[in-house]
Formats: structure tokens, C-alpha cells, sequence
């Protein structure tokens, strides 16, 4: 019975997404967390798109289990195979962040992280969107899997497309 209930609680705070009082916020509504831009439709009607830079987050606490050491190192070798001109050239950043750390304060503030789980801020025409990507959880046994999907969504990124 204790291993259910641990079961239960481990698996519900994986999967709390970005709210802090159980109750979804306006990026688990859909999809982007757009709490530094003014209206995303100025991003999505702009003649010209331009994408200054990515950065793929893994936010954690001070202990780690299996699956959110997984969702790191995969999240870390995508990026690292498919993006390596873009790491060189900082047009994307891939950072493993502790979020009970003091000196990460400003960082997870930013994106509203509050245990483990991954991010992705996107710099389009100046503005800031970011977005937790719950749906990595699903692919912890399917590295292949993974790593096309997070691929796609950062292709997908990368040409300014948010959906």
C-alpha cells in the first residue's frame, strides 16, 4: 500500500505542469507560456520572423529520479546532435537548472519552474514565449521517440512556428 500512495505521489507531481495552485494556467490551456509578450499575434502577423535564440531548460530539484535524469540526458543529446552549429554559435542554449539553488532564483522565476521538468524559451522578433513540454514524459522508454519529437517541436521553433 506505501508503494501506491508513493507511486501516486511521485506521478502527480510529475505531471503538475506550470501551476502552482492546481488550478491550469494560460500555458497549459494552450500550449505557450506567453506571460512576457503582449499579444503573441504580433509574433505570429509580422511580415518577417525572426528567431534570435532557443533555449532548451531542464529544470530539477536536488535529487533526481530515473525518468527526470532521462528526460535531461535525452533532452541534452538531441540538442547536442541536431543543434550543434546553433550551440557554437548561441543561437541555442541547452542549460540543466537546480531550481533549489539560490543563484538560479532569477532563471526559474522566468519561467515559472517549480521541480523537474523541461522548457523552451523562444526569442521571436524580440519577443519572449516559453513553454513547458509535458509530453517529453511520455517518450522516458522510447529514446528514438524522444528525440524525433523534440526535434520536430525545436525544427518547428526554429522557423518561428508555434504550434
Amino acid at each position: 500500500m506505501k508503494y501506491i500512495i508513493t507511486t501516486l505521489i511521485l506521478s502527480m507531481l510529475l505531471f503538475v505542469g506550470c501551476t502552482t495552485d492546481g488550478q491550469p494556467n494560460s500555458c497549459e490551456v494552450s500550449g505557450i507560456c506567453d506571460n512576457n509578450l503582449d499579444n503573441s499575434n504580433t509574433i505570429l502577423n509580422a511580415s518577417k520572423i525572426t528567431v534570435d535564440k532557443i533555449e532548451v531548460y531542464h529544470f530539477h530539484g536536488a535529487s533526481q529520479c530515473f525518468s527526470c535524469e532521462t528526460i535531461k540526458s535525452f533532452a541534452e543529446e538531441t540538442v547536442n546532435l541536431y543543434y550543434k552549429d546553433l550551440l557554437d554559435s548561441g543561437k541555442m542554449e541547452f542549460r540543466s537548472i537546480d531550481v533549489s539553488l539560490p543563484e538560479n532564483k532569477e532563471i526559474v522565476n522566468k519561467y515559472g519552474a517549480t521541480g523537474s521538468s523541461l522548457w523552451i524559451g523562444t526569442y521571436i522578433n524580440g519577443k519572449f514565449l516559453k513553454e513547458q513540454d509535458t509530453n517529453v514524459w511520455y517518450k522516458v522508454n522510447d529514446e528514438e521517440g524522444y528525440k524525433s519529437y523534440l526535434k520536430g517541436i525545436l525544427d518547428k521553433r526554429l522557423e518561428g512556428k508555434l504550434v
